[in-house]
């Protein structure tokens, strides 16, 4: 019997969003690995699934193949489906989506236009680099404040939390300094020794932080991205 799911991804965060929650659901689910830098993502046949042409988007086979895209969107779907990581009253549910939603309009773009401008760009812009990262970082300082009210950005473990890790523990490629935010640290050790966060970190395949020897290759690769 085939799986009940199928992930199309590749390794970055918003991929590690997916697989993480998924492996945190205990689901059996396919993996479709994408190769971004082939363009996989803009075939016709997953532009069908996806019509945004990006990663992830999952297939669920026992609800008529039906499709979701956007990493939020995706775990929330997930999430209710199996009575689990998203509070069911009113209250709780809303928490765990503000700080979800923070994740998504803030800590993604902003860590992800720090990227661009530290890492990938071919022309050095000193006033956007500094940007990116001066707002990645207050960002994270939002979280810090959060976390040490809480264990975690809603109270209980959710998929806040989920989505947020996968962003913030690369916060060194991103050249935002993490220095001083005791609570964070606490909280990104606490994520990344959950069995099933070090299972979906490695979906598709497994990855840590580049060395300085190897960062050179993977911009080389992320650039024919931004072309």
């Amino acid at each position: 019997m085939s799986a009940p799911y199928t992930l199309y991804t590749a390794t970055t965060p918003n991929g590690w969003k997916a697989s993480i929650c998924l492996e945190e659901l205990g689901l059996d689910y396919n993996v479709v690995a994408l190769d971004l830098q082939a363009n996989d993502q803009k075939a016709e046949s997953y532009l069908r699934i996806n019509p945004n042409g990006r990663i992830p988007a999952l297939v669920d086979h026992e609800n008529d193949d039906f499709a979701i895209f956007e990493s939020g969107a995706l775990m929330i779907y997930l999430a209710e489906k199996h009575g689990q990581l998203l509070p069911s009253d009113a209250k709780g549910r809303s928490l765990v989506i503000q700080w979800l939603m923070f994740q998504m309009a803030g800590v993604g773009p902003m860590m992800g236009q720090a990227n661009v401008f530290f890492r990938y760009a071919p022309e050095k812009l000193p006033w956007a680099i500094a940007r990116y990262q001066r707002e990645s970082r207050r960002l994270l300082e939002v979280l810090d404040r959060r976390l040490g009210e809480a264990e975690y950005l809603a109270g209980d473990y959710s998929i806040a939390d989920i989505a947020t890790w996968s962003w913030t523990h690369t916060a060194s490629w991103s050249g935002v300094d993490v220095d001083g935010l005791a609570n964070l640290a606490r909280w990104h050790a606490s994520i990344k020794d959950r069995p099933a966060v070090r299972r979906g970190r490695d979906v598709p395949t497994r990855s840590e932080l580049p060395s300085d020897e190897d960062a050179e290759e993977l911009v080389a690769k992320a650039r024919t991205l931004l072309a």
